[in-house]
């Protein structure tokens, strides 16, 4: 098996701001996993909040080459297993690797990923389209920009109520609304009310990840469903939500890939949790890693692509929220743009 690392800067349509981060590009590693005749994709992008960078992970999974290359494929999952401890405090490097083995593995089987999971694909949830932090005059721009069934709209500002309201009145879509940990238990409490009249269908992360307490109070006192994102990193976290979240939003490059996705799925399940999986800013060889996982999800926010004035890959497509898939195995992703050759790592 060859590692092929390739790095690229992914142009944004608009400039996206957050709670707690703003940006007009964003860097992206793609993991290359090829066997002879069949090649595997996987992403990771650069995060400041998570202290994720290109850097580190070129290192780390450069330092991993023999062990990688040397590997007698089997499984995604067992590859997974035999690297965990080598890339433990490296979630993101992780889960690039681990999406090209699965997409490699499906490859190989010569079929998509969810029917190797006995998944079909015939009652999908839509995925939300991301509305960022802006003047109140741009956001409704954007919106109107974007026609979209559903809405997730970025709050984490004096006036977030006011900026819904403002939103509702140009769309009778459904809004989610997420506040990157801006607010207090008592705002939240507060804020649910006027947002559940305005058409809000839940609220993602209002607290700081480590407000436990403050999460036990908003949870019983909210008349929104609650869904955990930075409180949720890991698998460990799940079962620590539970009591203090309606739901989990999994992201794969925080967890490490889809192998631990789909068994943190099946604990939220079993504590009586809805599940979510969101993206980042990302390409479509990350988003089509998403989609396999449509069947089993209630919520996604897979839109990381569609917020790019240009993308590095072909694979799932998505319309109006509804998501099509290719005719293809493995996750289904081609690359269609080459690194410069500074950034292509061998």
């Amino acid at each position: 098996m060859k590692l092929t690392l390739h790095r690229f800067e992914l142009p944004l349509k608009h400039t996206f701001t957050i709670a707690y981060d703003s940006r007009d590009t964003q860097e992206t590693l793609i993991v290359e996993l090829a066997d002879g005749p069949h090649r595997g994709y996987g992403e990771a992008t650069s995060n400041p909040y998570y202290g994720a960078t290109i850097e580190d992970m070129t290192d780390r999974l450069t330092s991993l080459r023999e062990s990688i290359e040397g590997y007698a494929f089997g499984t995604p999952e067992d590859f997974w297993t035999r690297l965990a401890p080598s890339l433990a405090e490296h979630s993101f490097a992780q889960c690039a690797l681990d999406m090209a083995a699965h997409d490699l593995y499906g490859r190989q089987k010569g079929q998509p990923l969810y029917r190797l999971w006995g998944l079909g694909t015939d009652h999908v949830p839509l995925t939300n389209y991301t509305i960022g932090i802006d003047s109140v005059e741009k956001m409704v721009l954007k919106l109107k920009e974007m026609p979209w069934p559903l809405y997730k709209i970025k709050l984490g500002t004096p006036d977030d109520v006011a900026i819904v309201r403002e939103l509702r009145r140009h769309t009778d879509a459904t809004f989610r609304v997420d506040a990157n940990c801006a607010w207090s238990a008592e705002e939240t409490i507060r804020n649910a009310v006027a947002l559940k009249a305005l058409g809000v269908e839940f609220i993602e992360q209002p607290l700081e990840a480590g407000d436990w307490e403050g999460m036990k109070e908003v949870y019983r006192h909210s008349v929104l469903p609650l869904v955990a994102d930075e409180s949720c990193v890991e698998e460990a976290d799940v079962a620590r939500c539970a009591g203090h979240f309606h739901a989990i939003n999994i992201k794969l490059v925080k967890c490490g890939g889809l192998t631990p996705a789909r068994r943190m799925i099946a604990q939220a399940r079993e504590l009586g949790m809805k599940v979510m999986v969101g993206c980042m800013t990302e390409s479509s060889v990350g988003i089509s890693a998403i989609a396999q996982l449509l069947p089993l999800l209630d919520y996604v926010d897979m839109d990381g692509a569609l917020l790019l004035a240009g993308d590095i890959a072909t694979g799932v497509t998505i319309e109006y929220g509804r998501v099509h898939y290719p005719d293809a195995p493995g996750t289904g992703v081609s690359l269609t743009a080459a690194p410069s050759e500074r950034d292509l790592v061998r």
